[in-house]
């Protein structure tokens, strides 16, 4: 019997009493508000150029500074920022992810999980899990892309949100060889972020974007910006009915996931339908260990189960999913962050 329960008891330090460890975690919610108040303000702008005091980063980013300070304090203890001696501030590693002017940057994820909206999802979790049903769909009566297209300051947070993640997602994973492909179609590209990131990257690459018209008219001065928009077609459509046809490589970052097995095939089925034979398919996902590891990807399909039908898969549920969809995985290309590139072509 002792030897059961301490095989299924969670390892905990002798130092450190359950209460004190559980606490932090009971608050994490806390530490994002507090995070994503840090990134609304721009603070990790103002400390770009070195350690400032508090009362000069609150005249710069309008903030009552006693308040401000208290803030600035719980996420030193995080190790976003640094706290120095005379309540000055400075960037750390983590504080520079949060600089509006750099890439990668997360301002943008961390503006999103402080948003209202997504609070308000968060906090339908447990009749989520009892019923099955999105959380975001409990919290605003609609399913969350349908929800973006009426409410377009929220749908602008999370636009910057997924800018956050592409950003993230090709620095991590930009050694991949795109420079082999003519052209790259990014479907269900959003804004076009993260196919900005590879045109940019590569010179003679042309690139198409798809996504719904209304999503897409968001792409043009994402694109213009970074100086390829002479080099990639936008095409408003649904992949649930049609695929641009023709390019070398199919890049889907962060969209199966959103969808059941059922509805990701038929994604993943017109893309078949439409690349050659020698193309290849790469989804930007995180993948869940197969076993019991901890994993950040974890915790990224409870954001799915708050926000979507879909949810994150492990190696062999993206084999499954591929094979049902005419497609066999060839590798996944971890990173060092939570993302991976699940790679296939045409069985």
């Amino acid at each position: 019997m002792t030897d059961t329960a301490s095989e299924l008891d969670p390892p905990t330090s002798a130092e450190v009493p359950a209460e004190a460890a559980l606490m932090p975690l009971l608050m994490g919610g806390f530490v994002t508000q507090a995070i994503s108040v840090v990134a609304r303000l721009g603070v990790a702008d103002v400390l770009a150029g070195g350690p400032r005091p508090v009362e000069e980063i609150a005249a710069e980013v309008d903030a009552h500074a006693p308040s401000l300070y208290r803030v600035l304090r719980v996420v030193a203890d995080f190790g976003v920022l640094a706290e120095l001696p005379g309540r000055r501030f400075a960037l750390t590693p983590q504080g520079e992810l949060l600089r509006g002017d750099r890439s990668p940057s997360l301002r943008g994820l961390a503006t999103h999980f402080g948003s209202h909206f997504h609070r308000a999802a968060w906090s339908h979790l447990l009749e989520s899990v009892r019923s099955g049903e999105p959380a975001f769909v409990l919290a605003h009566g609609e399913p969350q892309f349908d929800y973006y297209r009426t409410h377009p300051e929220d749908a602008a947070v999370f636009d910057g949100a997924m800018t956050s993640v592409a950003s993230a997602i090709y620095a991590t994973l930009g050694a991949y060889d795109f420079g082999r492909f003519g052209t790259v179609a990014d479907i269900g590209g959003g804004n076009g972020a993260y196919l900005a990131g590879i045109l940019s990257s590569h010179p003679g690459l042309r690139g198409i974007l798809l996504d719904l018209p209304d999503v897409v008219e968001r792409a043009h001065p994402v694109l213009a910006g970074a100086g390829v928009a002479d080099r990639c077609e936008v095409v408003g459509g649904s992949f649930f009915e049609k695929v641009p046809a023709g390019a070398d490589a199919y890049v889907l970052t962060a969209v199966v996931h959103d969808w059941d097995d059922d509805r990701s095939v038929e994604i993943l089925r017109n893309v078949r339908a439409a690349m050659p034979d020698h193309a290849t398919v790469l989804l930007g996902e995180p993948v869940v260990p197969d076993g019991p590891e901890p994993s950040v990807a974890k915790l990224l399909d409870l954001e799915t189960l708050v926000g979507t039908t879909g949810r994150q898969r492990t190696r062999s549920e993206f084999e499954e999913l591929l094979e049902r969809s005419g497609l066999r995985l060839t590798r996944v290309i971890d990173s060092s962050g939570p993302d991976s590139l699940v790679e296939a072509v045409a069985r």
